[in-house]
């Protein structure tokens, strides 16, 4: 199995059971070895007392993509830390798309840096996510 199979099958066996992406509304755009990009379009129900996309949607897709692309290597992988600086508001109608990228990995720790930008390229928001991988896979896979 290719790198790149390994990261499509994690990616299928996690979006199966995702319910929460799912729900938001987000899409798993494209995933592979280490990264993943992610979006959704910004409805009105997102929206918070300013009318701007509440932040805490922005962090739950920039941790959806996290995910996926920490979980690349079917190795069962979870958050560790997390950290957001916001840059810009979403604005209603508007597709935010989060791209993560691995920038280390070495043991049983990842360092990823995810950048979610609007439809017009901008940066909305950096994150940076610290994994950890523990027990299990994300499918049946023999060595």
């Amino acid at each position: 199995m290719t790198p790149q199979e390994r990261a499509e099958r994690s990616a299928a066996a996690m979006w199966a059971t995702d319910a929460a992406s799912q729900w938001l509304g987000m899409s798993l755009d494209s995933v592979g070895p280490g990264t993943a990009t992610m979006s959704f379009t910004v409805q009105d129900h997102h929206l918070n007392g300013h009318h701007i996309c509440h932040g805490g949607y922005i962090f739950t897709l920039a941790d959806s993509a996290f995910a996926f692309a920490c979980n690349s290597y079917n190795q069962v992988t979870v958050a560790q830390e997390n950290s957001i600086t916001y840059l810009s508001p979403g604005q209603s109608g508007e597709r935010l798309t989060a791209t993560a990228i691995e920038s280390a990995r070495t043991g049983r720790s990842g360092v990823y840096d995810i950048t979610v930008t609007g439809a017009d390229g901008r940066k909305v928001a950096l994150f940076r996510g610290l994994s950890r991988t523990i027990k299990g896979q994300n499918f049946e896979e023999t060595p």
